[in-house]
């Protein structure tokens, strides 16, 4: 039989799984649907028991007539997303998703004693939970799956681990978590092998007992793997219900403010990045039905748009400004649905270019290839337009599921070549390549200089920064 890998992952709304072979053919898919999460204000909670339904059904899909065996599986989770387990890694209760805001009092006493943690990170809410719902032991999203594939509680992958603040660096858990003895999991690098299929497990998943469980790491380096943007100055930009960048780098890139954070590759070299608020899930809320391929024929007629928009999907930012009570804005009336639809569009790109601006600030290396993943770089006429403002060319990859990359990391865990980029590369499918349009960055100088102003003026962007982002102006955003 042929050689494959699966990867798994679990989302917000579903769980996918692809079995992948060596050249990025796949050869089996499966998906399920995650439909029982609470949303209450704050609040976002999913119940455990669902994802792992949810696996099952969605392995035995993509393996149901394959032609290959996978030798390994690797499975990614939402970042931040943390419960309580027992002993043996089952859980004791609901877990908390990435964005719930419950943990905000304990994020800001976190800050006092100095740790750079956002109020939505793992951290703060593990010390909501333990003081709340305790005792037991903190896990995180994948964790569960790992420990119900082996049939045993496993390590936690230090991907997953970085918003419970794990030290990357020194490759330990801080000191300073205020948690109690026992409750922090066991770290290992993402790659690292963690046991094997159960025959439990390979009854309810159809993955064959034996099968090697790789350690993986959360959703946005899945997607980045998936994307092959694993070389040092490549960026990957996800755009989904909100906007997440990563890079590679050879060294990690500083960050007094906390805003930008990094991930550590298996190799031991450097993924740093961040997660924006903005994103596409503003088009679903102000357009529910609306025919997103019309409207984008129509925003085309206003370029730039009458209006600026910052369009956060929820309350507060985390890149790239750290500002816990930003609200979405809209500067100047649009004239009619396709020009606030524009407005819309424009503000995620313009998003975009100031994450850039900020991530050039620091020191990042800026100069390889963008490419642009998630469900908003399958629209042409955006990905165009979000080349024009960024005044740089973007490449869009053929197939670039999180759980591609999952497989990816699979395949490098069980040895299947010299270094993940190296694996990555061999399975990502090329695809096309958008180049800006001549005079279009110009158009939009001013409504970014625009939207700089406003949120420089409402204390949210730091001065420092909308300094440097108003000086690149006229300048491309490749490392110039």
């Amino acid at each position: 039989m042929d050689e494959a890998w699966l990867g798994v992952d679990l989302g917000t709304q579903g769980v996918r799984a692809l079995l992948v072979a060596a050249d990025g053919e796949v050869l089996g898919s499966g998906s399920a649907p995650l439909r029982n999460g609470h949303r209450a204000g704050v609040r976002h909670e999913q119940d455990p028991a669902e994802w792992w339904t949810a696996v099952c059904a969605a392995c035995r899909t993509a393996l149901a007539g394959a032609r290959a065996r996978p030798a390994g599986v690797a499975v990614c989770g939402t970042s931040g997303t943390v419960l309580l387990t027992d002993d043996g890694g089952r859980p004791l209760g609901p877990a908390l998703m990435y964005d719930d805001r419950r943990a905000a009092a304990e994020g800001a006493r976190l800050r006092s004693a100095g740790l750079a943690v956002q109020d939505t990170w793992a951290l703060p809410k593990a010390r909501w939970l333990t003081a709340a719902h305790g005792p037991g032991r903190i896990a995180h999203q994948p964790d569960v799956i790992t420990a119900a594939l082996t049939g045993h509680r496993v390590p936690s992958d230090s991907s997953h681990a970085l918003k419970t603040a794990y030290d990357l660096r020194r490759e330990s858990w801080p000191e300073l978590t205020g948690l109690p003895a026992g409750t922090l999991p066991d770290v290992v690098r993402p790659g690292t092998r963690l046991g094997e299929v159960c025959g439990a497990a390979a009854t309810a998943t159809g993955i064959p007992a034996g099968t090697a469980v790789i350690a993986g790491m959360t959703d946005g380096c899945a997607a980045q793997i998936a994307a092959g943007a694993l070389r040092p100055g490549a960026w990957n930009s996800v755009l989904g219900t909100t906007l997440v960048l990563k890079g590679a780098a050879s060294a990690p890139v500083s960050d007094p403010a906390g805003v930008v954070y990094n991930h550590r590759a298996p190799d031991g070299t450097w993924l740093p990045g961040g997660a924006s608020s903005v994103g596409a899930g503003v088009l679903t809320a102000r357009f529910p039905g609306a025919d997103p391929a019309a409207l984008d024929a129509r925003a085309a007629a206003f370029e730039p748009s009458g209006a600026v928009a910052y369009p956060l999907v929820s309350p507060g930012e985390r890149f790239p400004f750290h500002a816990p009570g930003a609200t979405a804005l809209l500067l100047g009336d649009p004239e009619s649905d396709a020009d606030l639809w524009a407005a819309l569009l424009q503000g995620v790109a313009f998003t975009e270019r100031l994450c850039l601006d900020y991530l050039h600030q620091l020191g990042a290396p800026l100069d390889g290839p963008l490419t642009v993943t998630g469900g908003g770089a399958r629209s042409a006429y955006w990905t165009q337009l979000r080349a024009d403002v960024l005044g740089r060319p973007l490449t869009v990859p053929a197939r670039t599921e999180p759980a591609l990359g999952m497989a990816a990391l699979a395949a490098y865990g069980t040895g299947a070549g010299a270094g993940l980029a190296q694996v990555a590369e061999g399975m990502v499918r090329p695809g096309a390549t958008v180049e800006p349009r001549p005079g279009r960055t110009a158009r939009f100088a001013e409504p970014y200089a625009r939207l700089v102003g406003e949120l420089e003026a409402r204390g949210w962007l730091p001065r420092a920064v909308a300094g440097h982002a108003r000086a690149r102006l006229g300048r491309n955003t490749p490392g110039s």
